[in-house]
């Protein structure tokens, strides 16, 4: 991630992590839109605004891994932050790539080791909602709380490590939430419901010690630091209000796709139960 920018509006050095991020957005948006486009010419339904959702989603990627970021050093990075960390994983995972990939591939050994990973018992350990916050939030805890931000600027291998933690613990954290892809272990909305709001309750809560006191060993403006703790604190509650109407939006349909195999198991309609008679002395 971005720890120094030398002029607002310009691209810093993105870093072995940040190219690969970038050099990686193109060809899987590529491989996404000829996926979909295999499954349209069989017959098969599958709504463009999903392509438009991860060909947004890797355009963000890779314009935060390399473009020109707003702002000082920490408001650039707290923009990148809530691009790679929250808004393209979404982007994303709305757009549901586990499911296009495991109806593109064909019956074999490639789609069947995919769909046996996907319903493994690992996967589901990690997709474990208080889990996957944990490892989501709870990073950005340890990364701007603890000295581990100021190391970033000397370690060109952790400053690699940290990026990609921060990208995949994103990804992990919203696969968890939505739970749109077919995975074998689905948990259920109050499970889902209570961790988004605790994960939102703690990352509002380090945005606002941002507000007030700097990552230890570093040394940002004041006006900096503030601004870029109110992106963090916003943009946060940004995506966590869309991850909510989308976690809102799947109990909705599961509700009535249940109400619909009930009423096709028991089609005949239900009877008002006469009213009873009052009881004699």
């Amino acid at each position: 991630m971005i720890l120094a920018h030398v002029h607002p509006g310009t691209a810093a050095d993105p870093g072995p992590a940040g190219l690969v991020t970038a050099a990686a957005s193109l060809p899987a948006v590529v491989a996404y839109g000829v996926a979909a486009a295999r499954l349209r010419r069989r017959g098969d339904a599958w709504p463009r605004w999903r392509d438009a959702s991860f060909t947004a989603g890797g355009a963000a990627l890779a314009w935060a891994a390399a473009g020109p970021l707003p702002g000082g050093p920490f408001t650039a990075h707290m923009v990148q932050h809530l691009i790679v960390g929250m808004t393209a994983p979404l982007l994303l995972v709305l757009a549901r790539p586990l499911t296009l990939l495991l109806r593109a591939l064909p019956p074999g050994a490639a789609r069947g080791g995919i769909l046996a990973l996907a319903h493994s018992r690992a996967a589901g350990l990690l997709l474990l909602p208080p889990l996957a916050a944990l490892l989501d939030v709870g990073g950005l805890w340890l990364l701007y709380r603890t000295g581990l931000f100021a190391a970033l600027r000397h370690e060109p291998w952790l400053h690699a490590l940290v990026h990609t933690h921060v990208l995949a613990a994103g990804l992990l954290f919203t696969f968890a939430v939505c739970q749109l892809d077919p995975v074998h272990r689905r948990w259920g909305t109050a499970v889902r419901g209570v961790t988004l709001l605790a994960a939102g309750t703690a990352h509002a809560v380090l945005a606002k010690s941002l507000y007030a006191t700097a990552p230890p060993g570093t040394a940002f403006t004041a006006a900096d630091l503030r601004t870029g703790a109110q992106v963090m604190y916003y943009g946060g509650d940004l995506v966590e209000a869309a991850l909510a109407v989308v976690l809102a939006g799947s109990w909705y349909a599961a509700t009535g796709r249940a109400l619909t195999r009930r009423h096709r198991a028991d089609p005949r309609p239900r009877q008002p139960t006469a009213p009873r008679a009052p009881a004699g002395p």
